[in-house]
């Protein structure tokens, strides 16, 4: 055909779609314009999930209570306004989800994807459904379709990583009902305290990080207190997780501090917990690969350091008669072989959380056992 010819199919096509919107949309429906069912948000059916201090400072989603914040660092308790880590879990026969919620602090950081940093994910039984992200003014309001049938499910929404959020609501179809979520298998939560990595830096879904990997495949409650740039092993902190009543606590903390700062700092925290809970499971890990190890010079040296002390300190706490910690090599959870998964040399990217959590896979189930 040439060119500059008009087909004569031009004109139906013109008018097509408004034939096609005319014979698919009909009628529209009683039930599509029923009032949705609103529930506002605290409601004691929707259970709040990793933020274990929720109830003292309700309706605020933060990782710390507000009693203890003056014991904390002002960037500590900055973060600890990063509801990471954080859940609603409950039971619904609805076919839709919906969320109305604010981010008024959300921002982009350049290796990090924005859902992760400041947006919900949506997951149905253990099955990703979908996210929701804040617009230009930090408002979300999102409704998810979850099934076409009338039955129950279990729904986890989970929180932004990176930046403090408040729900307004959720809502549901008009007759839907309502429950609280099923208990977990493990019940006590993993309590896992660290740094940026920790905290789920730079995974593209808050249901992404490492920690709610393994709450998927371990059907196991967890708490995340990694705090970006600040995972010190301050005594503050340990002595905030012997407010808990955990199941087993990682100790993931060996990104922040220098080796020297690190080699300190590990048996000071590790000796609050004992006193607590002597034989309480709990595991130290040890620094995963950096890139920059290949070239020699501090980064090397930092990093087998670290290694060292970590598996040193576990060694010698093993010979001294505690039989309940124990040591990760970081390498088993990413390995040279698997840089490509960090963002930035440092950070993991969603592939290198599932690396992570494959890799602590194994010693936690041990220890829970």
């Amino acid at each position: 055909m040439n060119v500059h010819e008009q087909p004569v199919v031009l004109p139906l096509l013109k008018v097509l779609p408004l034939a096609l919107v005319a014979m698919v949309s009909g009628p529209v429906s009683a039930e599509s314009v029923a009032a949705r069912q609103r529930i506002a948000f605290p409601d004691a059916r929707l259970e709040v999930c990793g933020l274990p201090w929720f109830s003292e400072d309700k309706p605020a989603l933060r990782r710390l209570p507000s009693r203890l914040s003056d014991r904390f660092r002002p960037p500590v308790w900055d973060l600890a306004q990063d509801p990471s880590g954080g859940r609603l879990r409950f039971r619904t026969d609805s076919t839709t989800i919906g969320l109305v919620a604010e981010n008024p602090r959300f921002s982009n950081m350049h290796h990090m994807a924005s859902v992760g940093e400041n947006g919900f994910d949506l997951y149905v039984g253990t099955g990703y459904a979908g996210s929701a992200w804040p617009d230009a003014a930090g408002k979300m309001a999102k409704e998810w379709r979850v099934g076409r049938e009338r039955k129950m499910r279990n729904i986890t929404l989970y929180l932004p990583l990176y930046k403090a959020v408040t729900i307004q609501e959720l809502s549901l179809d008009a007759e839907a009902r309502l429950e609280p979520a099923r208990p977990y298998a493990i019940a006590k939560p993993v309590v896992y305290y660290g740094s940026s990595i920790t905290q789920g830096g730079c995974a593209s879904n808050p249901g992404g990080s490492c920690q709610a990997i393994l709450e998927r495949k371990l059907n196991a409650d967890f708490v995340n207190l990694g705090f970006s740039g600040n995972g010190l092993g301050e005594p503050a902190l340990a002595e905030a997780i012997c407010e808990l009543d955990p199941s087993c606590i990682v100790l993931d903390f060996w990104g922040n501090p220098s080796a020297d700062q690190y080699a300190a700092a590990l048996p000071v925290f590790v000796d609050i917990l004992r006193k607590k809970w002597p034989r309480l499971p709990t595991l130290v890990t040890g620094p995963f690969y950096f890139p920059a190890e290949q070239s020699g010079g501090d980064v090397a040296r930092e990093q087998s350091a670290k290694r060292r002390t970590a598996r040193e300190f576990v060694e010698q706490r093993r010979r001294a008669g505690d039989r309940r910690i124990g040591y990760v090599d970081g390498l088993k959870m990413l390995s040279r072989d698997q840089a490509a998964g960090l963002v930035d040399g440092v950070h993991c990217n969603s592939l290198g959380f599932y690396f992570n959590a494959l890799g602590l896979e194994p010693y936690l189930r041990k220890a829970l056992r």
